[in-house]
């Protein structure tokens, strides 16, 4: 297998200690948790935009309008993502170029400008959830107004940039940090609410569409659950992360790759269903099933379940906002530098996507409303680079050994297929066809 690789660094070199214990990792000279210490980070880097605010806003409205009956939608997305996401760090690892970087090697040109704007449209569309969501934790946590909590958002985001610049290591690390922060606050709301175990668990294998707004909530939980921008950003995370020598070192390095997506992934998928179990027994069962909203949400819940219960919410949005948004920017460089060899500083376009959040602000948009919205736009651009990313990985000339079983690349285009599905059946709603009631 011959690597290839871009000019273009989109991404920062990990430390020299990391590459050494890496190195020593794949070499078999540890073994255990030591072993695959070095390979956690990628993953999780890309799970933060999988418990993004959009999710919160999708899974409070899923749980409060539709009690437990949403469940299975959050598992199939989340199995979706873990197997979308393995894909992608494989791509990288086979390749040592990303998923951009490829459409540019075998498309024509117009066909990577056109996927580079319809990646720049859903890089508006994540940050302004993201933005939006982190406004409303500070201004739900301080009283603040909505348009200087999203001012210090930005601020806040500028600060990680400075982060990244010593080290991209202490980004994994704070990256990281910001998802066990919030799937710790998940765990004490799952305390506090007390779900229904029964019901969690036959919800989230059975599969229902009850009322014809369960469907837009069902597309827009995938929309905001396997996120298209951070396909193309994790195959740029493992790319040049730890380079390997031979086809028996690039499978050792993809083997410890899949457990990290495993760790990741699942932690995610275990907080989505946390948000939407939490609001439906707190909002769905006791006739708050109007809660639809995320400032409403935060205020109900202090009746109901505690002031502590409000605070780690609020503690979680912000968290996840501010850790996301910063992911959406990465994001972004890659996609830009990968389908037209362009580079704008990062700094630039941190302050470009954040200005449609503050016009939303400005002009007094439903947040939540747009929230919801943003995720549905996420989920009509997730089809290309799904099927690209199928496309390179079951050719054999591009990947060598990590080539997909014919198995995975079979699971991959159902994947594909399902999301194409669900987005001509959320068309064919929007325009006033009749939908039948499953379940």
């Amino acid at each position: 297998m011959v690597r290839t690789y871009s000019p273009v660094d989109t991404v920062a070199h990990p430390h020299p200690e990391l590459q050494r214990a890496a190195r020593d990792a794949i070499l078999g000279r540890v073994r255990g948790l030591r072993a695959i210490l070095p390979f956690v980070g990628p993953a999780f880097i890309a799970c933060i935009a999988y418990i993004d605010p959009g999710n919160f806003a999708t899974n409070i409205q899923g749980g409060a309008e539709f009690g437990y009956a949403l469940l299975w939608v959050i598992l199939l997305a989340n199995l979706m993502a873990m197997l979308i996401q393995g894909l992608s760090a494989k791509l990288g690892i086979a390749t040592g170029m990303n998923l951009a970087e490829l459409c540019r090697a075998h498309f024509a040109p117009w066909v990577n400008y056109g996927l580079w704007i319809s990646q720049e449209v859903t890089a508006m569309a994540t940050d302004l959830a993201e933005v939006l969501g982190a406004a409303i934790g500070i201004s739900l946590l301080t009283g603040l107004p909505m348009f200087v909590s999203a001012l210090i958002t930005g601020i806040l985001v500028f600060v990680i940039l400075a982060i990244q610049g010593n080290g991209f290591r202490q980004l994994e690390v704070f990256i990281g940090g910001c998802a066990g922060v919030i799937a710790a606050c998940y765990l004490v709301e799952t305390f506090l609410a007390k779900p229904n175990w029964g019901q969690v668990a036959f919800h989230s294998v059975v599969p229902s569409l009850p009322g014809r707004d369960a469907l837009l909530l069902a597309v827009g939980i995938i929309g905001a659950t396997v996120m298209p921008h951070v396909i193309y950003l994790h195959s740029s995370l493992t790319q040049r992360r730890v380079v390997p020598a031979t086809d028996e070192e690039a499978r050792r390095i993809s083997a410890f790759n899949k457990v990290d997506v495993v760790l990741a992934m699942g932690l995610a998928g275990l907080v989505n269903m946390a948000m939407l179990f939490m609001a439906a027994k707190v909002f769905h069962y006791t006739g708050h099933a109007d809660v639809a909203d995320i400032n409403t949400a935060y205020k109900t819940l202090t009746p109901l379940l505690g002031g502590l219960s409000a605070l780690v919410f609020g503690i979680s949005l912000v968290a996840s906002g501010i850790s996301s948004s910063h992911v959406g920017t990465m994001a972004g460089q890659v996609v830009m530098q990968g389908f037209v060899n362009f580079r704008i500083p990062v700094w630039f376009r941190r302050f470009a996507t954040l200005l449609p959040a503050l016009a939303a602000i400005y002009v007094g948009l439903d947040p939540t409303r747009t929230l919801v919205i943003s995720q549905v736009v996420l989920s009509f651009t997730l089809p290309m680079p799904v099927i690209t990313l199928i496309l390179f990985t079951r050719n054999r000339a591009i990947m060598g050994k990590l080539v997909n079983h014919p198995v995975v690349t079979a699971l991959a285009i159902t994947c594909a297929v399902l999301i194409l599905a669900l987005n001509v059946l959320l068309l064919y709603q929007t325009f006033g066809g009749p939908l039948p009631k499953f379940g």
